[in-house]
């Protein structure tokens, strides 16, 4: 009896312990980022988005799945196969200082990481380039690449443009590693705290939120509605705002979708800010129990139609494996899913592929 009673003691002092060590870590680790306070919460709290203390989707958006559901999909994860690449993948990461020219250029790096060329600037959309989505390396690493990301090639960047704060979306390391060659960020709000923490000048920063707008020259960048939840820790669920964004120039029209679930808010961009000449939209890392915060791959390409898109590159795979689904199942669910004939583009990971000249690509991802 004496020994069960010293075990339990030292098992809670323990757990003490870890719980201590837990929070100790969260609020001194810089990848965490920071929350929001002053008058960046004030601003927070005047958004229609904003209710009860956290940003709250449009309709209704179920992220909470039972422990039965929750069991059955760690099982899911333990059993599933060819979820990651059984070699490094193939990639061109050729001399990004190439000189701008009138066309306009997508360099993707895999998931939703994108160099985007327009009208004589250069824009980089979740330049998330880390080793791992998460705030710890050994957790949701990246897929090897056949050569590594150069982020000495990624200078004179005009703009950074971040959809939400989720991990594999916004990379502490990233930006810290590309601040001193980026001119502006433009985020949804609250997430320029993060940004402030990891030593971005302020006034480098603008925070949007939904159907906001912020000009530079002749570019317009304008944070539109997603259906998603965002956080970085234990407790901030919701904390800062999601968004997709819409990117103007004087001749091109570009839409990024960020991370979320099928809706209206498609068809109603579309409307409102279409048609595109490129849309960027999710496409992996989803299941069934979580459609509501990520879209399947049929409904990817409904929201390419809904947009009134001309050319569509699937984002959101071929970096992370976030999902039990094979790693090349949604590109290639997506290709039988487009019964109208729409340009689809898969340019390697590292290729400046232009945009507009309709430039064939290869399923590069069966070699």
């Amino acid at each position: 009896m004496k020994f069960l009673k010293n075990f339990f003691k030292y098992l809670f002092l323990l757990l003490i312990v870890v719980a201590m060590g837990m929070f100790i870590f969260i609020k001194a680790a810089p990848q965490f980022g920071a929350a929001a306070e002053g008058a960046r919460l004030d601003r927070m709290k005047t958004s229609p988005q904003y209710s009860d203390g956290t940003f709250v989707n449009s309709i209704h958006t179920s992220m909470d799945m039972s422990a039965d559901s929750i069991v059955s999909t760690l099982k899911e994860f333990f059993s599933a196969k060819n979820t990651r690449p059984d070699q490094p993948l193939t990639t061109d990461f050729s001399d990004k200082k190439t000189p701008l020219d009138s066309l306009m250029h997508v360099t993707w790096f895999g998931h939703s990481a994108v160099l985007l060329e327009i009208e004589g600037k250069r824009i980089l959309l979740d330049p998330m380039f880390g080793p791992a989505a998460s705030p710890v390396p050994f957790f949701a690493k990246r897929f090897a690449y056949r050569e590594p990301i150069d982020l000495a090639q990624l200078v004179n960047i005009d703009a950074v443009v971040i959809s939400h704060d989720h991990y594999d979306h916004l990379d502490y390391g990233s930006i810290q590693e590309l601040n001193p060659n980026v001119g502006h960020f433009y985020v949804p709000l609250g997430v320029g705290a993060h940004l402030e923490r990891w030593g971005v000048d302020p006034a480098k920063i603008t925070e949007l939120d939904w159907w906001e707008s912020a000009s530079a020259g002749d570019l317009t960048f304008t944070a539109t509605p997603q259906r998603h939840f965002s956080g970085r820790g234990l407790t901030n669920r919701n904390s800062t705002l999601w968004a997709s964004w819409v990117v103007k120039g004087q001749a091109h029209s570009v839409y990024f979708s960020g991370d979320g679930g099928y809706g209206t808010h498609f068809r109603e961009i579309g409307q409102r800010l279409g048609p595109f000449d490129l849309a960027m939209i999710e496409c992996g890392q989803y299941n069934v129990k979580w459609k509501d915060i990520h879209l399947m791959p049929e409904e990817t390409m409904q929201a390419f139609l809904d947009l009134k898109g001309k050319v569509l590159i699937p984002i959101h795979w071929g970096a992370f494996n976030l999902a039990v689904h094979p790693w090349t199942e949604s590109v290639e669910r997506l290709n039988r899913a487009n019964t109208t004939g729409a340009f689809i583009a898969t340019p390697i990971i590292g290729t400046r592929y232009p945009i507009g000249t309709r430039q064939p690509t290869q399923n590069w991802w069966e070699h």
